[in-house]
């Protein structure tokens, strides 16, 4: 499992990482050369759609949304582990019809491409419709491991252990 927690990180990261790298060699190659990347407006866009979606999937498994612990901070370890269950079933809840409709979304593109150089859309629906299909798989693991209390004592091992 933490290898396949470690590719889901890793593959945010390599979008997030080629988002960058794009609009640098863009930006430089326009004002170095008046050159411009052929869609390079259209790839940071589905990289971040891709990215988003991975990353969506890692920060609701590790439980690291960005998030207010006014009340989370006060209660027990069992308040704590109920809280964190009842905040991911709904996240869930909102994750499998966005997965959904975003699968939908890759059925109904059809011959949609590019603006400059008419690359299929649907490769790149395709990865970020994954990534939201995984998050969905790890939101249910987070709910099974907070429901039967092995996510607590992974936690700890962790913190005690080191990452």
């Amino acid at each position: 499992m933490n290898r396949f927690l470690r590719a889901s990180e890793n593959l945010a990261a390599l979008f997030l990482l080629l988002i960058a790298l794009l609009v640098t060699l863009n930006v430089t190659l326009r004002y170095a050369l008046s050159l411009q990347i052929p869609d390079w407006f259209d790839f940071s866009r589905q990289l971040q759609a891709i990215a988003i979606f991975w990353g969506i999937a890692i920060a609701t498994y590790r439980g690291s949304h960005i998030c207010v612990d006014i009340v989370w901070e006060h209660l027990g370890r069992s308040g704590k582990r109920m809280l964190d269950l009842v905040a991911t079933i709904i996240t869930f809840l909102f994750l499998v019809p966005m997965a959904w409709m975003i699968w939908v979304k890759v059925g109904s593109t059809g011959t949609q491409g590019t603006s400059d150089l008419r690359l299929p859309l649907i490769y790149f629906y395709a990865v970020a419709a994954a990534g939201a299909t995984v998050a969905v798989i790890l939101a249910a693991k987070r709910i099974w491991e907070l429901w039967s209390g092995r996510r607590g004592q992974a936690e700890e091992a962790e913190t005690a252990h080191g990452p």
